[in-house]
Formats: C-alpha cells, structure tokens, sequence
C-alpha cells in the first residue's frame, strides 16, 4: 500500500513538474515576444539612422571656424484620438506606438529641435474644453523631453478646424499650450511656423491678421539679407542673414500626388486623384504669396499622410512629412534635419512597421499552440518529426 501511495505521488510530482516547466516555457515566451515587439523593437529600427551630413564650404584660408550644425527633427499628424470617436484600444495601440517611437528617437538620436506640422490631436476642432484638457495632458505625456530640447508645434485643421470651423478661440486656446511664436531663430538658422489654416485668402479678421504677421516677418527676414541696415529697419537687433526653412500643415499647392514616389508616398491609386484648394492644399495665390514674402529654401509641410517631394517656382524644394501614426500609415516616419544658416541635408527615418509587429505576434501565438499541443501529446514533438522525416528522406 506503502509503495502504491509512492508511486502515485511520484507521478504527481512529476506531472506537476511538467505543467511548472510548460508554464514557465509560456511565460518566458509571453515575456520575450513583449519586450521586443514592445521596447526592444524601436531601438533595434530606430538605431539605423543617422543624422546626414551637411556639406561645408570649402575653406578660402579666411574662415576661422565652421558654422554650427543645428539638429531638427521633423515629423507630423500624430492624430490623438479623442473622447468621440476614440477606441480605447486604438488610443491604447496607436498611442503606446507614438510615445515609444518618439522617446527612442529623443534618447537615441538627441535632437536639438523638434517640430510637429500639425493635426496634434484628431479632435480639437470640435472638442469640449474637458476633453481638450484631457488630450493635452496625454499628449504631453507621450511627447515628453528635456528641458534643453525645443518643441515647435504649427496648427493643423484638426486641431483647431477648417477655415469655416476655425474661430479665435480654438486658436488661442492652441496657442495657450503651443508657443505661437511665427518666428523662430536658433544657431543661425530661420524658421517661420506658418497657421496655413488661416491662410483662405477672403479677407476674414483670422486671416487679415496671420497676413499681416506674415508680411512683417517678411520685413525682418528682407532687413536682415541687407548689407548695410536701412532706417525703415528699426534699431533691433537683426535676425541671422539665412534664408528660411518654411514650417506648416498644408502643402504648397501642387494639383495631385501624380510625380511622388516611394515606398511612402501615396498608394498608386490615389495619386493621379486632383487636390482641393483649400482642403488638400494651400491655393494657388496663398501659396505664391509665401514664396514671394518669405523666400525660404526649404518647405515642410505635413497633412497628405504621405511623402512627397516637389520644386516649386525657382526651384525651392517642398517635403511633405509622412504620418507618425500606425492610424495612418503602416510605415510612418520622421524627417531628420543637420542644418546650418547657408547649408541643410535632410534624412527619412522609418519606425517599425505595424504589420512585422503583428507578423511576430501572430507567430508566437502559433509557437505557443505547437507548444501546448506537444505537451498534451496531441502532436508529436516536432524535432522528433523532423528527425522521422530526415531519416525516411535518407533511405530512399
């Protein structure tokens, strides 16, 4: 009786060794698979970029030091979603996703600079002032930083609406979070952060006023191209002679996708799609109007969701910023800067893509099934397999 009592506890001992052993086998791979496609996953991509190297003149025996290298990052429509049409494992995902891509950068990249081109949150445009509250406090949570690093934030549509949405308001309260700073200057280089949504061009107070703002930076940037300061420039100290890197949400107008390409531009299906003044972009007149007021050699712009490159009048480049979202791209990005006051060069960093995400997810619940069936005996173990299969392959 003795030895029956034995042999059961040995065998329950046993089988209780199994299941401890199968379940620590689930939950270290439960544990690895979330590390990496949680943590490990952003610094394993993110550390492939670089920041690009900005040519340097050629040294004339008079230059005593190099301009300094200002680093920019620039990326757009982050889309927080809101309490109306926000899931909560959408916000959970997305955002998670956001905030993980955004402080792997900081940490790895260390910009000097960061700019958002827009569309922040999904919902501003119509969003209570609770709900605002609540969207600000997430996002400053997600896109938190240094106190060394400058974060520049231009409004889009979302966030303060369309120009039939828009009124003082919304816009103030952006700017009571948001610096509403137009101008903005750092180691020698120029950087206008234009509301675009203002620029309709039919005469309202919102536009009359970002126009005339506008215009007087105009005047700043035109007196500081000048050798020898007219009066008309006032006693001030004068911005740094560089022509600007223009900062907003709307493109530039272009009439379609049609000449973008890459692997983040536009599906080709839409690209031959023609562009709404106004909606998709800038018109034509508000877009000839910043050209010719601020010159600037260099335009970002975000709100397509896609990238795209495009010369306008003389030659002066455009980049659309593709979306920082899994909302909105599978590929989203971010554009990396190395600027000086005559030179820039510019970057593209991809994130993780989501699909490779759910591609080792999906595989590690399959590993985890195989795992489980093994150990209930309901399959064969598969190197056993494998073994049975190898050596039927050799004898025939």
């Amino acid at each position: 009786m003795a030895t029956i009592r034995l042999w059961f506890g040995r065998q329950n001992f046993c089988l209780l060794k199994k299941r401890s052993f199968l379940l620590l086998k689930l939950i270290a791979v439960v544990f690895a698979v979330l590390l990496f496609c949680e943590f490990l996953i952003y610094y394993v991509v993110i550390f492939r970029c670089n920041w690009p190297e900005v040519k340097t003149p050629a040294y004339d025996g008079k230059q005593e030091t190099l301009d300094p290298v200002l680093k920019a990052m620039f990326l757009a429509d982050t889309h927080l979603l809101g309490e109306v049409r926000g899931h909560w494992l959408d916000k959970l995902r997305r955002e998670w996703q956001m905030e993980r891509a955004f402080q792997t950068a900081l940490w790895l990249l260390q910009p000097e600079v960061i700019f958002i081109l827009g569309d922040i949150f999904d919902e501003g445009k119509w969003s209570s002032s609770q709900a605002w509250a609540d969207d600000v406090k997430r996002f400053q949570k997600m896109f938190r930083h240094p106190q060394h690093v400058q974060l520049k934030v231009v409004a889009g549509n979302h966030d303060i609406g369309f120009h039939y949405q828009m009124n003082t308001y919304k816009i103030k309260r952006f700017e009571k979070v948001f610096n509403p700073e137009r101008l903005f200057s750092w180691k020698g280089v120029n950087f206008v952060m234009v509301n675009s949504v203002a620029l309709e061009g039919d005469s309202c107070n919102i536009c009359s006023e970002a126009e005339a703002e506008l215009i007087e930076i105009s005047h700043k940037l035109n007196c500081s191209r000048e050798e020898h300061r007219s009066s008309r420039c006032g006693d001030g100290p004068p911005l740094p002679a560089s022509a600007p890197v223009l900062v907003q949400h709307f493109p530039l107008y272009r009439r379609s996708d049609a000449n973008c390409s890459g692997e983040d531009a536009a599906p080709a299906d839409e690209r031959d799609i023609p562009f709404k003044e106004r909606y998709d972009v800038l018109s034509r007149e508000a877009s000839q109007k910043l050209l010719w007021w601020l010159r600037p050699r260099l335009v970002l712009s975000g709100h397509t969701h896609s990238a795209c490159e495009v010369l306008h009048g003389a030659g002066t480049p455009e980049l659309s910023v593709p979306s920082f979202s899994w909302r909105n791209r599978n590929n989203p990005s971010f554009i990396m800067g190395s600027m000086t006051p005559t030179e820039y060069a510019l970057a593209k960093c991809y994130l993780p893509f989501e699909h490779t995400v759910l591609t080792v997810y999906c595989g590690a619940a399959g590993f985890l099934v195989v795992l489980i069936l093994v150990h209930l005996g309901l399959l064969g173990s598969p190197f056993v397999l494998g073994w049975k299969l190898l050596r039927k392959f050799k004898t025939t």
